[in-house]
């Protein structure tokens, strides 16, 4: 039987994309784990610019296929039949793909709907907020078992998450954990509240910061002052938030926050 050459981009939808009312669903859709390979990443990749460029989608949202699995990480068959170097670059890919979600001055938005471990919560770890469906499934960077490192970010998010000691607790041990647990450590932000569909929950939430109800253009600001001030000197991120700041000043948002502040009634936000 011939090897797989694992180079090579799919013909398969492994990345589904589907944008309505301002929210783009990213959905991982190999099963059964929706393990990521580099064509996986490709297609993440493509999908994380199709929604940064689309001027009507103000919040990305990305999830797993089924109920099973968000994302049990890299395809470990992969993982075994490819070479070294090979590995090094589908790393460096997969690093910036994430930084590029994790850049793209729109909210982005976790939907943790099953087992969410390995590169499965390096992915989740880049988004702005992670939302999780109740249940046993596990979360957590357990690479050390198999003898190498949390390699697609979660060495640096996890810690400057969670702090260091903690996080090198839980990468050093190798531990998972349930929902509740990460909830109660801030790795999660929230559990889902009802018993409805998890996915439209998560829309519901998705669609409080899409014009007219949030200003989309101060959200993706913060956002940015956030990801790129914590990364600078504390003047340095000063300077930032005040460039961003004027911009904001003068868009159209602003002019309808501050007036409809002073006319004492809802605002009504384009966006912009």
């Amino acid at each position: 039987m011939t090897a797989r050459d694992w180079t090579q981009p799919s013909t398969a939808t492994l990345v589904d994309y589907r944008a309505e009312g301002g929210v783009a669903v990213l959905t991982l859709a190999d099963p059964p784990a929706n393990t990521y390979s580099f064509a996986m990443m490709k297609q993440l990749d493509d999908a994380i610019l199709r929604a940064r460029f689309d001027e009507a989608v103000h919040v990305i949202v990305l999830t797993g296929a089924g109920s099973k699995f968000f994302c049990a990480g890299a395809n470990i068959q992969m993982l075994q039949e490819v070479t070294p170097t090979f590995k090094y670059y589908f790393c460096l890919h997969a690093n910036e793909t994430l930084n590029r979600l994790e850049q793209t001055p729109k909210l982005t938005i976790a939907a943790i709907n099953g087992h969410c471990v390995g590169g499965g919560l390096e992915v989740a770890l880049a988004c702005d907020l992670r939302l999780c469906a109740k249940g046993d499934f596990k979360l957590g960077l357990p690479e050390v078992n198999l003898g190498v490192l949390p390699g697609t970010g979660g060495t640096q998010r996890l810690a400057r998450l969670l702090g260091k000691a903690k996080a090198l607790e839980l990468m050093l041990e190798g531990k998972n954990m349930l929902p509740p647990e990460a909830l109660g450590l801030g790795l999660v932000s929230r559990l889902a509240k009802g018993d409805g569909p998890f996915l439209d929950e998560v829309l519901a939430y998705a669609r409080e910061f899409v014009p007219p109800k949030r200003a989309a253009m101060a959200v993706g600001h913060i956002k940015r002052a956030v990801q790129s001030g914590l990364e600078v000197g504390f003047h340095e991120g000063l300077s930032l938030e005040r460039e961003l700041q004027q911009r904001l000043f003068v868009s159209a948002d602003a002019g309808e926050g501050i007036r409809a502040y002073n006319e004492k009634r809802a605002p009504s936000f384009q966006g912009r």
